[in-house]
């Protein structure tokens, strides 16, 4: 078992202000998206890599959605560093958050509640299967859509591994339901992972002797990992090392 008892957290009761803060936004000048956006059994996806489709890669993004191109270029990123193929589906029906919008608290969230998210997840690892039948199946989960990785790292669940960068909306029950390994990225200022609840989420994942690690970047900001200002050495520093823990976490668990 790999555990670091540094920082972490999940809250089923976030405070938002971070979340919605549409501070750390700049888009990349690193390039433009080399995948296409597609469709798979009506879905909306974009997917990119040379993957044959035997390893697959989920992301299952934040609240600005698959056609965000930070996201995208994360995934070209990816997809180039394992050799899977990478699928960013669609899991706000085509409504993602609006960059610095005053209702995203009140109008956005109560339209895409895990009522209404879980279905869309659950259809899409679905057809990715179906489709496919890979023989290794991993997710990452940013912020909001951190959630339904670590749901899906349950026994049930779809994922043979994950990892998770500031992952938003965790309840505490399905971190007690995690049965397979887990990465997570942890920004250092970030009021929806309180210090509090950071090492209740440790000590649930040790004593239930999961294969976990904990990884703390100091010097950013929830978001850091999709959205940071790569123009701060510091969080273009902690951008690169999440992709790089990421790469050799799903390698060490790859059959």
């Amino acid at each position: 078992m790999i555990h670091d008892t540094k920082l972490i957290t999940y809250t089923n009761k976030p405070q938002l202000d971070c979340y919605f803060n549409p501070i750390l936004h700049s888009i990349y000048t690193a390039g433009k998206p080399e995948g296409i956006l597609t469709t798979l059994d009506g879905q909306n996806l974009y997917k990119t890599g040379n993957g044959s489709g035997d390893k697959i890669l989920v992301i299952l993004t934040d609240i600005f959605g698959h056609e965000y191109i930070n996201t995208q270029l994360v995934a070209d990123e990816l997809a180039q560093s394992t050799g899977y193929l990478v699928l960013v589906p669609d899991i706000l029906k085509g409504d993602p958050a609006t960059f610095g919008d005053p209702n995203l608290r009140t109008h956005w969230l109560p339209k895409h509640t895990p009522e209404i998210t879980t279905p869309i997840v659950d259809k899409f690892l679905s057809s990715v299967k179906s489709k496919y039948n890979p023989s290794y199946l991993v997710g990452i989960g940013y912020c909001f859509g951190g959630k339904w990785v670590i749901k899906n790292l349950a026994k049930d669940g779809a994922f043979d591994a994950g990892a998770v960068a500031h992952p938003s909306f965790v309840e505490i029950e399905e971190v007690e339901a995690v049965t397979k390994p887990l990465l997570i990225s942890a920004a250092e200022i970030d009021q929806i992972f309180t210090t509090e609840l950071r090492g209740k989420t440790d000590e649930i994942l040790k004593k239930n002797g999961q294969s976990y690690r904990i990884d703390y970047f100091p010097g950013t900001s929830h978001g850091f990992a999709v959205r940071g200002e790569l123009s701060d050495p510091v969080v273009g520093k902690a951008k690169n090392k999440v992709i790089v823990d990421q790469v050799a976490w799903f390698e060490k668990y790859s059959p």
